[in-house]
């Protein structure tokens, strides 16, 4: 991992949070930290550390994990754009989760004592963090809320939702540019993993997906989406 210089950011995600402040703040939040690269594998942050400083992703994805019963799940994925940290910078408390590069990351590293102090200058900046925060614990409950649907909907739901947000277009397919596992797949829709195979073989069958050695190609994300909206629930 290293300091680098950043000419140019690559298009932020839509809704991301450097995508929802106004340009004058992005700049002066991306002023006060050390931009960085870090390779695949490489953890950002490690569950249960008491460091406290924030990061801003500026290129590619990172996977949120933690351990549950001796064994780590994946929560979430976080894009360009997307701040990630900002929990313990805000309580002190230890880290919550692992956040580890997927694919090389750049990101922009700031301390707490800065980021707080942007916090008190830039409402907007700190309005911004509490609706980032906000989102995130939605979403959290409606993934739960989802668990009496099948669990080919419920992969059909996060699949769609990571390809949008993940994929690459090449000749009209969606190749999801994050490698995910079985195992990671199944604690997304918080089901067995073999179940999980099951699932995938499902959206296979209907021509739906295609899937190779943690690689995943979208045949038809609206087919995706629409399975997804009008499942009936179990």
């Amino acid at each position: 991992m290293s300091a680098v210089p950043l000419d140019g950011d690559a298009p932020w995600a839509k809704g991301s949070f450097l995508g929802r402040i106004a340009p004058a703040d992005r700049q002066e939040l991306l002023a006060l930290g050390v931009t960085r690269t870090v390779s695949s594998g490489r953890r950002l942050f490690v569950e249960g550390a008491r460091d406290t400083h924030v990061e801003v992703l500026r290129r590619g994805f990172a996977k949120v994990t933690a351990t549950v019963d001796g064994s780590d799940r994946l929560l979430a994925i976080r894009l360009p754009g997307d701040l990630v940290g900002e929990f313990a910078a805000i309580t002190g408390q230890a880290r919550s989760a692992t956040v580890a590069a997927c694919g090389d990351v750049v990101s922009t590293v700031i301390r707490q004592v800065d980021f707080l102090r942007l916090l008190d200058r830039r409402s907007a900046v700190a309005a911004q963090v509490t609706a980032v925060v906000g989102e995130r614990l939605r979403s959290a409950n409606e993934r739960r809320a989802e668990f009496t649907y099948p669990v080919h909907v419920r992969l059909a739901r996060v699949l769609a939702e990571i390809a949008a947000s993940c994929g690459r277009i090449a000749d009209d397919e969606i190749v999801i540019g994050v490698a995910l596992s079985h195992t990671e797949l199944a604690t997304l829709v918080g089901a067995a993993t073999d179940t999980t195979q099951r699932a995938l073989r499902t959206l296979r069958a209907e021509r739906l997906i295609r899937t190779g050695y943690r690689r995943i190609t979208v045949l038809d994300l609206a087919g995706l989406r629409a399975l997804a909206a009008h499942a009936d629930r179990r």
